[in-house]
């Protein structure tokens, strides 16, 4: 198995072969890919080596140093994040060939189908059926909340295949094309002005069985999987030190000081070493993900950063004063990215209230944290063991 230094010199083997300054871009990515250096700790074949997650810092280190492009983490962040690990856990290999080359390469987005109108915070309770029709499966419901749904070409989705089972059981887990003409993508437009999030129709969707990802019924587990690195792709991404929310707050206290109060320096101080706290967390809970699979740990970085996220918003409003209440762009734009750090004050403080329901919302989470890491009884569920059509809607 290669060790640090054989990796290293890999990856200088194919700096060499494709210099990023004159190698487009997309054949820089691909080569990075067939070089198995796009993610080491994946298998030969699928971008990977089957190395410890651990040594993929070395081939970053490396490109980065060289100037070469990457793949744009930012906008397919989904597919990265959560469509990824969830195909390369439950996947045939067939589906691992097909889907996961375009998606590394960002030549296909994806989004994720899970959340209904009905079924947000109590997932399980989602009611989009899929009905097997040969070998095929008919999809009809409505999903809600769904980010980048009008760039995306594939969306991971969960549906109901037995009414007459237990929520939890009666879930299977699709890949869904969405350019089948069933699919319908709403805008949903934000506090903020913009539409990053989408409302989706499925009318008559057909999902071959063979984009099926684990067995009928077994969606609720396959859609952990999901979830886990979903919480851990938006809690716990790497900062450098000062970096995310705080780092505009600093930035205005440093260079504005007609800005500053006792108050706020006090606050700001405090925040300032919450956000520090929590890049290091981020740092040891992707150490942990070296050895295994994401745990409910992501669930309290998750819950960690929302909470941080809106104090510091709030903060640089109460620091900008009237100023902070300025908003460069109340169109209605739909955008690829979130970008936080690059936008107004008043963006920053109206977008964070998000950070609280996307993902899990921060109730699910203290619960998940509660009895997942601290251990402590679960609350009672007497729906548990009822057939989800008999539940009351």
């Amino acid at each position: 198995m290669p060790d640090a230094d054989e990796l290293r010199a890999r990856t200088q083997e194919l700096l060499a072969a494709h210099p990023p300054g004159t190698t487009e871009r997309a054949a820089f990515l691909e080569a990075r890919f067939d070089a198995g250096l796009a993610w080491v700790h994946f298998p030969e074949g699928l971008g990977g080596l089957g190395l410890p997650r651990s040594l993929q810092s070395v081939v970053d280190a490396e490109l980065e140093a060289a100037g070469a492009p990457d793949n744009d983490p930012r906008r397919i962040g989904i597919g990265l994040g959560m469509a990824a690990p969830t195909v390369l856990a439950y996947g045939t290999e067939e589906q691992k060939r097909r889907w996961l080359r375009p998606l590394w390469l960002g030549e296909e987005v994806w989004c994720q189908l899970f959340s209904e109108p009905g079924a947000g915070s109590d997932l399980a309770a989602l009611g989009t059926r899929a009905v097997r029709d040969g070998d095929d499966w008919i999809v009809n419901g409505q999903k809600v909340w769904t980010s980048n749904a009008h760039n995306a070409r594939w969306a991971i989705l969960i549906t109901r295949t037995d009414p007459d089972a237990p929520k939890h059981r009666g879930i299977t887990y699709f890949v869904c094309d969405m350019t089948d003409p069933g699919v319908e993508v709403r805008p949903l437009r934000q506090i903020t002005g913009e539409a990053e999030f989408n409302e989706v129709f499925l009318s008559d969707v057909r999902i071959p069985d063979a984009h099926r990802l684990g067995g009928p019924g077994e969606g609720w587990k396959v859609a952990q999987t999901t979830l886990m690195n979903e919480r851990v792709a938006i809690g716990g991404m790497r900062l450098p030190r000062e970096g995310g929310m705080i780092a505009p707050v600093a930035e205005a206290w440093r260079t504005r000081p007609e800005l500053r109060t006792p108050d706020l320096h006090q606050r700001l101080v405090q925040l300032w070493v919450e956000a520090e706290v929590a890049r290091l967390t981020g740092e040891r809970l992707r150490q942990q993900l070296v050895a295994g699979h994401p745990g409910p740990e992501g669930s309290g970085m998750k819950l960690g950063f929302a909470r941080l996220n809106q104090k510091i918003s709030g903060l640089e409003l109460e620091l900008l004063g009237e100023e902070g209440l300025l908003y460069d762009d109340w169109t209605m734009r739909r955008p690829e990215i979130v970008d936080f750090v690059g936008r107004d004050a008043g963006y920053r403080y109206l977008r964070a209230k998000g950070n609280s329901i996307e993902g899990g919302t921060s109730e699910v989470l203290l619960n998940i944290v509660a009895e997942r890491v601290l251990g402590l009884p679960s609350e009672p569920r007497t729906d548990k063991d009822v057939a989800w059509k008999d539940l009351a809607r």
